[in-house]
């Protein structure tokens, strides 16, 4: 009875994941660095540049090492950039 218990759950844990990753990315708060670059049509050098030049921006969220884009935020700061 417990094995089944556990099956089911893994079983709606996978569903949640594919759900998760199904969300597009102009409707997710943060984007990693290869989904901002696919969204933005920045590459990925570029934007690991933008972030090691800019660690304390207010469009990136750390998560342990490991950057985030804040989509709106960079949106805003992309919108008044003269160049990249």
């Amino acid at each position: 009875m417990n094995n089944e218990k556990e099956i089911v759950g893994l079983e709606n844990e996978k569903q949640d994941i594919n759900a998760v990753s199904n969300i597009p990315l102009w409707e997710k708060y943060t984007l990693s660095v290869e989904e901002a670059a696919l969204y933005f049509r920045i590459g990925r050098t570029k934007l690991r540049k933008l972030i090691a030049e800019n660690e304390n921006a207010s469009y990136i969220l750390w998560n342990g090492n490991r950057p985030q884009i804040k989509r709106k935020l960079f949106e805003e700061y992309v919108d008044k950039a003269d160049a990249i």
